[in-house]
């Protein structure tokens, strides 16, 4: 599939984080049977990723990302939406096999690595946008929060991983779909987008920054324009007035593709000129009211969704 330029009204800088703290992960040892109920936070995590229902990073941490997905899978299976994972939660959401894997650094994941460009020019003239890191590869291979790949991987120096280095991370796979969705509604005020099957199921939930500003938020029906795998990014100096570079650059780049591209690695772009649906190189920001209209997901999110939408899917924004 040839790359196509994509202009959104996105911003691809996010501010600064607070530091996140992640809590102690317990891994049940050899020997335990499966299925069996989940335990704790960072297994439900792993369980609902199972069913794509995403909490985000996973951290091991309870929040509200974590919450609305436990409350998904709770109207899904018949519960009361509470969103805490209670007994009866528990009892239903199983682990069908251990929430580690093993997963071996290679000489291609290696050899993706590269630096990103400070500057607007300095990322055009790139390449890819790839991995900067092979914590970050990895971590977005696992759907991981990159603290909580370093916990589960105490003794590996991240500034020298070689080849063959084994690693322990979440054992996560979303399902393969087994059709496409009728539609999709994005709740604004939660911040977060389900898709739903032909008989009304959900087929995945998924967190996603909205708008900042209220005005920039497309409530309504809208539907599915184009549908964009591994996409370039055009950077138009005109959406950006605020920033100096911007300013002296004057004319529009061309941003190469990549899990570090300002869209990253989907662009599902609806039918409201600059608006779209994507991935982003800071998954671990999603959940934010940040953009400029469109609806950031983590890359692994948006891949998984380039699955299940069609041209004309409707999408429907509620507040």
């Amino acid at each position: 599939m040839p790359k196509t330029n994509i202009v959104v009204v996105a911003p691809p800088m996010s501010p600064p984080v607070t530091p996140k703290v992640i809590p102690p992960v317990v891994v049940n040892p050899p020997g335990v049977e499966y299925p069996r109920p989940v335990k704790d936070v960072f297994e439900a995590q792993i369980a609902l990723a199972r069913h794509a229902f995403s909490s985000g990073s996973i951290d091991g941490a309870i929040g509200s990302q974590t919450r609305a997905a436990i409350s998904a899978f709770q109207r899904n299976t018949g519960l009361p939406p509470t969103g805490t994972l209670d007994a009866a939660t528990r009892a239903q959401l199983t682990l069908e096999a251990p929430v580690l894997t093993d997963y071996t650094v290679t000489r291609a994941d290696l050899a993706r690595l590269q630096p990103i460009g400070k500057t607007w020019i300095a990322k055009s003239q790139q390449t890819a946008l790839d991995y900067e890191t092979i914590l970050e590869l990895v971590a977005e291979h696992a759907h991981a929060h990159p603290l909580l790949i370093r916990k589960l991987n105490p003794g590996v120096d991240w500034d020298n991983v070689t080849a063959g280095t084994v690693l322990k991370v979440p054992d996560v796979e979303y399902p393969d779909p087994d059709d496409k969705a009728l539609f999709i509604i994005i709740h604004l005020s939660e911040k977060y987008l389900e898709a739903f099957g032909a008989q009304t199921n959900l087929l995945a939930h998924f967190p996603c920054s909205i708008a900042a500003k209220v005005e920039k938020r497309p409530v309504g029906e809208l539907h599915v324009a184009v549908i964009i795998p591994d996409p370039n990014y055009t950077f138009d100096p005109a959406i950006f007035a605020e920033s100096p570079e911007a300013q002296q650059i004057g004319h529009k780049l061309v941003i190469p593709p990549g899990p570090n591209n300002p869209v990253g690695v989907a662009w599902i772009g609806l039918d409201r000129p600059g608006y779209g649906m994507h991935g982003t190189p800071v998954p671990e920001q999603v959940g934010r009211t940040e953009s400029h209209g469109c609806f950031r997901l983590a890359n692994w999110d948006a891949a998984y969704l380039v699955k299940l939408v069609w041209i004309h899917l409707p999408v429907e924004v509620v507040p």
